[in-house]
């Protein structure tokens, strides 16, 4: 592994977290939307995501394998649940018996994913410092 790998695999990881952390942002600012740009409720959005792997051949063998280099992204999914229906005759978006159809957004779940994805983000900015450390300690020691 290089020397700059590990920082390279914190900085994905750092970006992933914070993509999420503004997807779920979009998701708490959207909890009301009843209409969206194709006409229905707000759905709810999800980042999928997956290991990127790239293929290095081993210096002491030969042998080409997958070596991890972090995270990357996939994509950014809608949420294909079930919309609320609450019943609100006076809303300009009901229909005819009275009901509108609810962002399929949950504010719990919302809110324990972002303490999730915060807590993820703070382990990899520690992930960082520490890497930052160790090559620093090197250079003092390369130094002297």
């Amino acid at each position: 592994m290089s020397v700059f790998k590990s920082l390279q695999i914190n900085a994905s990881g750092l970006s992933l977290e914070r993509l999420k952390m503004d997807i779920i942002s979009t998701n708490i600012a959207n909890i009301n939307t009843t209409r969206a740009e194709n006409g229905e409720a707000y759905r709810r959005k999800v980042v999928t995501f997956s290991e990127n792997l790239e293929k290095e051949i081993d210096r002491t063998s030969g042998i080409r394998k997958n070596v991890s280099s972090g995270v990357k992204v996939d994509g950014i999914e809608e949420d294909q649940t079930e919309f609320r229906i609450v019943y609100d005759p006076t809303h300009p978006d009901a229909d005819e018996n009275g009901y509108v159809q609810m962002p399929n957004v949950n504010i719990v779940d919302e809110m324990i994913a972002l303490i999730n994805t915060q807590r993820a983000y703070e382990a990899n900015v520690t992930c960082l410092n520490a890497n930052k450390a160790i090559l620093k300690k090197a250079l003092d020691i390369s130094k002297g």
